[in-house]
Formats: C-alpha cells, sequence, structure tokens
C-alpha cells in the first residue's frame, strides 16, 4: 500500500529525527562520568520522569499494530490479551517488586546475584546464566523491532527502500543517540516522544469519533463485539460482514477462550512474581532515587500509558471498521495489519499525518533505545569489569559500552534478516523465553534453600527449553498456541532449580541474612528470619503478604479499566465508559488508601558487590 506524504509532513519526520539525535549529544556529557551516570542516570532522575520514559518505551510501534488488528478482530475482549506479555506485571511491580528490587541498590539484574547468592562458584555461575539471558532476550526483541520497523517504514516513508534498508537506517540512527548518550539520553528523549505519542493518538481518536457514527459500527460488528466479558468460548461469527476474520480467530487459537485464558493468567502470575526480566523496564527501577520512588514510578507508567495509546488503537479500528471492510473483502489473504496504513492514508490530515508518523516513529525509537541501553551494562559491567578489567578508568568502561551497543545491535540486525515473522518472534519471547525465565527468578525471592547452583541449571535448562520449544511445537503440535508449552518449559526448569539447589550445599547464613535483612520479602524465609532476630531483636519480618496480593487484583481491575475506557469513549458507548469510569475511580481510591499511603520510605545503604 502506497502513501504518498506530503513535503510537511516529510519536513516533519526529518525534523523530529534530527532533535532526537541533537539530544541525545547535548547531554551526552552528563553520562560519561561512570557507568551507573550512563547506565542508570546517577539515580537523580525524578520518578515521574521515569516513569514517563518507561511508559514511552512501552509504546511500541510492533506492538501497537499487534494492538489494532486485535481490537479489531475481537473488540473489547482484546483487551485481555496483552496479559501475555503479561502488562499486569506493572501492577505486581507497583505494589512490592519494584521496592525490593531497588533495596538492593545494585547496577544489573546480573549484579543483583551477588547481594542473594554471594561471590562463591555457583553465585558466579548464576551470574553468568543471567547475563546470558539478558543477551538471549535483548537479541529477541532487537530482532523483533527490526521486523517490526521494516514492514512500518516500507509503507509509510516515501523512498523505494526495501523493509530491511528502511530497518538498518533507523536502528542505526537510534543508535547514535542511544551510544553516545546513554540512559539520560534515552529518558530524555523519550520523554519527548511521549508528549508527541499523546497527541497524535488523542487526535486520531476524535477523528475516528467524527468520522464514523455509532449506527455506521452498529451495521458492520458481530454480537458481542463491545461486550469486554466472555463466555467458555469466542462466540463471534464475522460471518455476515467480513467472514475471513473467522479464519483469523481459528488461526489465532482463541477459540477456547476461557480455557485460553486461564493458561494466561497462570503463566502472567508466576512470570510477575519472578520480577521484571532483566531489560529496560528493570533499569528504570534501579535508576529510581528510592524504592519508594520505584514503585511510585511503576503505578505511574499504567496511569500515564494506557488511555492516550488506547485512544489510538480505538481510534484506527473504528475509521477501519467503518471504510475498510469492503477493501479487506477483497483480499486473498486478510492481512488486519494494514489497518494502520489505510487508515492514516486516509483518514490523516497534512501537517498531522507527518506528527502521527513521527509519533509513531518515535515509539519504535523509545523502544529500541531502552533495550539497547539494557544490553551493554551486562556486557561492561557483569563481564568485561568483573572478569577482565576491574581497575580500568571509568572512560575505559564507558568506551567499552559503545562498542558493546554497536555490537548488540549488528547481532540483533543479523538475526532479524533470518526471523520467519513478527508473530513468531512475538510468540517466542512472551512464551518460551520467559517459560524458561520464571522458575529460577521466583524461587530465588521466596525460598531460603534456592542458591547460586539452583539458580544456574534452573536458567540454563529454562533457556535450553525456549530454545527448541518452537521446533517441538511446529513438528508435534502444529497450530497449538505457544503458551500452552510454558507449563512444561516451568516443569523443565523447576526440575533444575530444585535439584541443582538440594544436591549442593546452601548458601552461606551471613550471604542469606543480609540479603533477607536488606530485601526484606515475604515467602519461605522463617530459618533464616530466626537467625535475623536473634542478631537483632529490632527486626520486623514483612507481613503484609495478604495486604499486597488484595492491592494486586484492585491493581489489575484499575489497568483494565483505564484500557477499556478510552475503547468505550470512541465507539460512544457512554453507559459501558461510565461503569469503566468508576471502576477506575474506587479502584484508584482503594490504591490510594492501601497502597499509596502505606508506602515506606526507606533509602536502601550503597550494595556490597
Amino acid at each position: 500500500m502506497d502513501l504518498q506524504l506530503h513535503p510537511v509532513d516529510i519536513g516533519i519526520i526529518i525534523l523530529y529525527i534530527a532533535l532526537t539525535i541533537g539530544l541525545g549529544f547535548w547531554i551526552s556529557h552528563r553520562a560519561s562520568k561512570n557507568l551507573e551516570s550512563y547506565f542508570l542516570g546517577g539515580k537523580t532522575m525524578p520518578w515521574y520522569v521515569l516513569g514517563i520514559s518507561n511508559a514511552s518505551g512501552m509504546f511500541d510501534i510492533t506492538g501497537t499494530m499487534w494492538l489494532v488488528s486485535i481490537c479489531f478482530v475481537y473488540g473489547l475482549k482484546s483487551a485481555w490479551l496483552p496479559w501475555l506479555w503479561p502488562i499486569f506485571n506493572q501492577v505486581f511491580l507497583m505494589v512490592f517488586m519494584s521496592a525490593w528490587l531497588r533495596r538492593s541498590n545494585v547496577l544489573t539484574g546480573a549484579e543483583w546475584i551477588t547481594t542473594r547468592f554471594g561471590k562463591g562458584t555457583g553465585a558466579n555461575l548464576a551470574h553468568i546464566s543471567v547475563v546470558i539471558f539478558a543477551l538471549v532476550s535483548v537479541i529477541g526483541f532487537l530482532a523483533y523491532a527490526f521486523e517490526g520497523i521494516g514492514k512500518f517504514a516500507s509503507i509509510f516513508l516515501p523512498w523505494d527502500l526495501p523493509p530491511e534498508a528502511y530497518a538498518v537506517i533507523i536502528l542505526g540512527i537510534t543508535t547514535l543517540y542511544v551510544v553516545k548518550g546513554g540512559m539520560f539520553s534515552v529518558v530524555v528523549t523519550e520523554v519527548l516522544q511521549f508528549f508527541i505519542m499523546t497527541f497524535a493518538s488523542i487526535a486520531v481518536g476524535i477523528i475516528a469519533m467524527m468520522r464514523v457514527s455509532p449506527e455506521m459500527l452498529d451495521a458492520v460488528l458481530p454480537a458481542g463485539w463491545k461486550n469486554v466479558f466472555f463466555g467458555w468460548k469466542m462466540d463471534m461469527d464475522w460471518s455476515q460482514t467480513l467472514g475471513s476474520v473467522n479464519t483469523v480467530i481459528h488461526e489465532d487459537g482463541y477459540e477456547l477462550f476461557t480455557i485460553f485464558f486461564m493458561m494466561m493468567v497462570f503463566k502472567g502470575v508466576l512470570v510477575s512474581l519472578a520480577g521484571p526480566a532483566p531489560n529496560y523496564d528493570m533499569q528504570r527501577v534501579l535508576a529510581t532515587r528510592s524504592p519508594r520512588e520505584a514503585s511510585m514510578m511503576s503505578g505511574f507508567v499504567s496511569l500515564v500509558l494506557f488511555f492516550p495509546r488506547y485512544m489510538m488503537i480505538a481510534g484506527l479500528t473504528v475509521l477501519a471498521l467503518g471504510y475498510f471492510i469492503p477493501e479487506m473483502a477483497q483480499m486473498e489473504k486478510l492481512d488486519t495489519e494494514l489497518i494502520l496504513p489505510y487508515t492514516i492514508k486516509n483518514f490523516i490530515p497534512v501537517g498531522l499525518m507527518g506528527i502521527l508518523i513521527a509519533g509513531l516513529l518515535s515509539a519504535f525509537m523509545s523502544t529500541f533505545a531502552a533495550t539497547v541501553n539494557a544490553a551493554p551494562a551486562y556486557l561492561v559491567n557483569d563481564i568485561y569489569k568483573r572478569y577482565i578489567n576491574p581497575n580500568a578508568e571509568q572512560k575505559v568502561y564507558i568506551r567499552m559500552s559503545y562498542i558493546s551497543s554497536v555490537a548488540v545491535v549488528v547481532v540483533g540486525i543479523g538475526f532479524g534478516f533470518i526471523i520467519g515473522s513478527i508473530d513468531d518472534i512475538t510468540k517466542w519471547i512472551v512464551n518460551a523465553l520467559f517459560g524458561g525465565y520464571a522458575a529460577a527468578n521466583i524461587l530465588k525471592w521466596y525460598w531460603w534453600r534456592f542458591n547460586g547452583f539452583g539458580y544456574f541449571f534452573g536458567m540454563i535448562t529454562g533457556i535450553a527449553a525456549s530454545l527448541v520449544s518452537p521446533i517441538i511445537m511446529s513438528a508435534y503440535f502444529p497450530g497449538v498456541s505457544d503458551l500452552y508449552a510454558f507449563p512444561a518449559l516451568l516443569l523443565v526448569s523447576g526440575v533444575g532449580c530444585i535439584l541443582g539447589s538440594l544436591l549442593t550445599p546452601a548458601e552461606d547464613d551471613e550471604i542469606l541474612k543480609s540479603f533477607y535483612k536488606r530485601i526484606r520479602p515475604w515467602g519461605f524465609w522463617e530459618p533464616i528470619y530466626a537467625k535475623v532476630k536473634q542478631d537483632d531483636p529490632d527486626f520486623k519480618k514483612n507481613t503484609d503478604f495478604w495486604r499486597d496480593m488484595f492491592n494486586i487484583l484492585v491493581g489489575m481491575i484499575w489497568q483494565i479499566s483505564m484500557v477499556v475506557m478510552p475503547i468505550y469513549l470512541v465507539i460512544r458507548e457512554w453507559q459501558s465508559f461510565g461503569v469503566a469510569l468508576a471502576a477506575f475511580v474506587v479502584t484508584t481510591t482503594i490504591l490510594k488508601l492501601n497502597w499509596y499511603d502505606k508506602l515506606e520510605d526507606d533509602t536502601p545503604e550503597p550494595a556490597q558487590v
């Protein structure tokens, strides 16, 4: 689908890219002091700035194209499907996990291992396994970004280049300002990008409301499209309007939706209990000034992200429902990812089109930039500094960070060339890779007897299983969602964790007591609590488990209300909008009283690593 851009729109896009690069270089001097400044912004940035930055990093273009396509097909029920990632991990972070993580006061997720397992052989093996996972996941995300931006740019940008060429150029431009400016550059540009994206998103939603009436929607929508709730089956029949959509529903494997939903929640809760993966999400938490601000930052992400993002998603979907169905009916194979370029081409005026495309580019650049910034922290801080050159000057580490960033991008692009599709890499990341990650990273927080050897064997077996899982699923279970491989991956990794721990000695008591006293997790820590209490009679254990679980349940309802509100607004379902708004107000009030008002104001001492 060719999109002819007006010179004004091309000028806006070029101006934006130039401004982004300029900002990155302008503030680069702040990032070159030391590794903490480069990767965590010196832990000086306000929580709300980091929250906006984190929200911008989640506003990725590939994900937006996917969300528009599922909103078109499944309507309000599509609000549940991002639980595949799961998006509600931000609620777990907000309620307790961000505070626990920030109390470690370290630079990376791999360095955190030292606070939990010490510095023995098991700890070193655990440390290496985290670095391997971080690099595998980052390269996976970069390949995902490469696929997404290539397809997007080939449709939207006016020059006749293949998708791969566009992807290499845009990734190269983004790498420039990230490499030079580190996290300061990433955060400043992401804040700018967030406001551009928010303006563009709200504008798209308003245009859809002006162009498509409720009567136009009622004429094409299947029964149940406007209902966020569901029964045992999806029960959505598009035969009367666009029969090819039924094929999409069948291929997606969501027909028995209750079973799928239960599996999605099971997997999502376990992954959330494991804490953030060692990527940009974790880096934002570690960059905050205190555990209290880490919790507030994670809550702020949900508060500022969902309404504008879903205004755009709903707007693009509604415009397609109103005008694009006749063309889609003529397609030999239905491609719902064309909804986004179709609506921009036909309904967005000159000037706003340039802003919107710049905003979508900025959304991609945010995600990519944050991912690139997270990766070299592991190569430089956790490999080069720890094992190769521990006494180098800070400028040497910064220079190695530049080299590592470029190397990771090159490898990610290489994998991008050989990946089959966006859908393939998305399913592998959210199902297989995180399935192999979950067991070891749950046990590290909640079970005192879990040790470095158990972590290493659990992670390595999990990563290995996740790499072969797609081959096994396609060979023996064709057509079955990769999500159903999660329990098997969890079992394989869990066996590695438990055997590795029980067949080797427990960690030293002093390491366990130091970790427990600093982090204060709830869970199965009774033997260590008794020893800490013996040393420090004034120590109080964490008894917030049930309050945290209640707040998580309320937070998940709070979050889903912010997803469906803008959709109901754009389709002008006022009664449902009112119900969602009431749910938002009630859950916000509960969280204010039972979470925000009870946040502890504790700033940890520097970690001994």
